[in-house]
């Protein structure tokens, strides 16, 4: 294996999970959970898509950044719509990779951008602020149950 292949697949630490939404609308109101078992179509009770969207992960690190491009505190995870939000770890490293939360496998299919909606959440500037920290889409290569604090590290 090259030296940079090996430095694109080493991480410093594992990260861990520190919440966990789900959307049982399409327009409704989050829901916050200690845990939630995972299966091929994504997180049970939420009404998201199967496939390459099937679980929204979201960077912790991001919500301060993207409060500061808005002129305020870090945000509520519940605002932005994502399934789970993962301290400790760049997502942005498993880009097309594979990550294990608990005892679930998922694969980092691709950006999860931000939509129009994003305005009427956080108000003007809103879509703007959340470009390039929209977090990811990820499918589900193993099934399973998540909790608040498991390990997030690659599979």
């Amino acid at each position: 294996m090259s030296e940079l292949r090996e430095m694109i697949e080493r991480v410093a630490q594992p990260g861990r999970l520190v919440w966990i939404g789900l959307r049982p609308g399409r327009r409704g109101a989050i829901r916050m959970v200690d845990a939630v078992e995972i299966g091929a179509d994504g997180l049970a009770g939420d009404h998201g898509r199967a496939g390459k969207r099937a679980v929204t992960p979201f960077q912790d690190e991001h919500l301060a950044a993207v409060g500061s491009f808005l002129g305020r505190a870090p945000l509520d995870p519940a605002l932005l719509r994502r399934n789970l939000v993962v301290a400790g770890i760049n997502l942005s490293a498993f880009r097309g990779r594979c990550l294990r939360i608990g005892t679930v496998e998922l694969c980092v299919t691709g950006v999860c951008a931000p939509c129009s909606r994003m305005e009427e959440a956080l108000g003007p500037g809103g879509y703007a602020a959340l470009r390039g920290h929209g977090g990811w889409c990820a499918e589900v290569r193993h099934p399973g149950r998540i909790a608040l604090g498991d390990p997030v590290q690659a599979a």
